[in-house]
């Protein structure tokens, strides 16, 4: 019986890596079904991603490949592809981005199993309810606004998702929680940072005529909206557009962008450095 697997690596560049990662594969019977890689000549860095076929399991494959990964100095990672990625999404009041998610994940489309629903509001349970998805409402304590995010981590602890999604959770995080989900938690925003931060964007954009509007999903740092970028996407608007028409069009892009970035990291096509994103196709 034969499984997928993904091996991502990221090493100094040097000669031979691609070969020594292709006769691994090949002396240990696999079958290289992709490979994409890319030298980054700034910090001469080589990162590469390949998916392979093996009557291996993962676990004995990448035991054999530390020996070639200590030889290149690689930080690298080998996981199985078959087993379906466990995600949790934090939901706020606009449920658009939530919607989208469950949806596609319900399809297939993702590859992924939404295994919770989290929000500090009761509006995402029917959401949640409909994809017969657990929903955990996390009130904001007034007297006490360090209890909620505590109760969050707590229970990020117990589901132990591979990936955290916030489609418009917005509830600023604490910097301790964003780390302890380094890259395995990403959320979406409007791309008019930093010229229209606060409240009603958008209106703020009507008032100065922009001609773009645009989405943009990251990884969650401890700095607000600062960690890397996964997936952007804009689309061009004119004065025939109100101030309604150009929130539709923000939401359209978030859902899509926000899709993007969570099928790429599912997909384990992503590779950081120095804050900058390598993300392959």
């Amino acid at each position: 019986m034969t499984s997928t697997a993904r091996l991502l690596v990221q090493c100094p560049d040097g000669r031979g890596i691609t070969a020594a990662v292709t006769a691994f594969i090949s002396e240990r019977g696999g079958n290289l079904l992709d490979l994409e890689q890319h030298t980054d000549p700034d910090h001469g860095e080589f990162m590469l991603r390949t998916v392979l076929e093996s009557t291996e399991p993962a676990s004995d494959l990448g035991a054999a490949f530390s020996a070639v990964a200590e030889r290149y100095d690689m930080r690298w990672r080998l996981v199985d592809a078959d087993r379906p990625q466990r995600i949790a999404v934090l939901a706020g009041r606009n449920l658009h981005c939530l919607v989208d998610i469950l949806y596609r994940a319900s399809t297939g489309d993702l590859p992924g199993e939404v295994v919770s629903v989290i929000s500090n509001h009761p509006d995402a349970s029917d959401s949640a309810g409909h994809h017969d998805v657990p929903f955990h409402h996390l009130p904001v304590d007034a007297e006490d606004p360090d209890r909620q995010p505590r109760m969050l981590g707590e229970l990020l602890d117990r589901l132990d998702p591979d990936l955290v999604v916030l489609a418009r959770y917005m509830r600023i995080l604490p910097p301790d929680l964003a780390s302890r989900w380094s890259e395995r938690m990403i959320n979406v925003h409007h791309s008019f940072l930093p010229a229209f931060p606060g409240a009603d964007p958008y209106r703020q954009a009507y008032h100065r005529g922009v001609k773009l509007v645009g989405a943009t999903a990251h990884y969650v740092t401890p700095e607000l909206d600062e960690g890397p970028i996964v997936a952007q996407a804009a689309a061009p608007v004119d004065h025939h557009q109100s101030v309604t028409d150009l929130r539709r069009v923000g939401a359209d892009l978030e859902r899509m962008v926000l899709a993007d970035a969570v099928r790429a990291h599912l997909q384990d096509r992503i590779l950081v450095k120095d804050g900058r994103t390598i993300v392959f196709r």
